[in-house]
């Protein structure tokens, strides 16, 4: 299937790694330049994007520059993929197992400005060249939206806030020429659940079990209905899917992928 990608540009946040990675991997396979945005790039990310900026996007001048450096490299932005989140690995999985009134402001303003204001800003700077462009924006929130307490204080309210950002801008930008959608993950196996200093470490280590045992019970406690966790390859599927023309008629749609592991409707 031809997704109509072929010379368009993508700025993908939180490139260097895990979901960020496979998209950008997923959008230069279909002929998309891409710009990865990272705090640190690594060699799988310089092997497949255009170009590659390091940036900090805890702050309004760290969103704008990036996208100035997208323009520079790029030429302009057809493709936004807000990815980057969750907050520094290890810092979110020591909060991982804390209940709300453990949870210091510190952590609430991290999560906040990571999975939320990040968004915010860097939307906001891109969209002058979306709208030029008809371009599109996939924000990637999690299926902790609608079960908060099976992730750290601060995040699943973070990214809930994230997932109505995309329904407003959808909304306003939508008849520009603009879609935006989000795409909510479940688990993915990436190094939060995987890596050694993950929050899938921290559980595993409260239970008493090693961290490949957890993750093989994992789906079975999580209530996964296709006995695996999700592979970070088929969420950046998903993101390019969105991200095309074959979905050109898909606006403000939030798509859950997780194995069926929320049961609600």
């Amino acid at each position: 299937m031809d997704l109509g990608l072929s010379g368009k540009t993508a700025v993908v946040t939180g490139a260097s790694h895990g979901i960020g990675l496979a998209t950008a991997e997923a959008l230069a396979a279909e002929g998309v330049r891409v710009l990865g945005v990272a705090r640190t790039t690594t060699p799988d990310l310089e092997r497949v994007a255009a170009g590659t900026v390091r940036a900090d996007l805890g702050t309004p001048d760290g969103a704008a520059a990036m996208i100035d450096s997208a323009m520079s490299i790029l030429g302009g932005i057809d493709i936004l993929i807000n990815n980057v989140g969750a907050g520094e690995v290890e810092k979110l999985a020591s909060g991982g197992l804390a209940g709300f009134l453990d949870v210091s402001d510190d952590q609430w303003r991290e999560l906040l400005v990571l999975n939320l204001f990040s968004a915010i800003w860097a939307c906001r700077a891109a969209l002058p060249s979306l709208i030029e462009r008809r371009g599109a924006i996939v924000n990637v929130s999690t299926t902790s939206t609608r079960v908060p307490a099976s992730a750290p204080v601060g995040y699943s309210e973070a990214k809930a806030a994230l997932t109505a950002l995309s329904k407003r801008l959808g909304e306003e930008f939508g008849p520009h020429g603009v879609r935006v959608n989000t795409v909510s993950p479940g688990v993915v196996g990436s190094r939060l659940w995987r890596g050694s200093d993950g929050i899938g470490a921290r559980f595993a280590a409260a239970d008493g079990v090693g961290l490949q045992d957890f993750l093989a019970g994992l789906p079975e406690r999580f209530g996964i209905t296709t006995g695996r966790i999700t592979e970070p390859r088929e969420v950046a599927a998903l993101i390019t899917f969105l991200a095309s023309e074959v979905s050109a008629n898909v606006l403000g749609a939030d798509v859950v992928i997780d194995g069926g592991m929320v049961k609600s409707t």
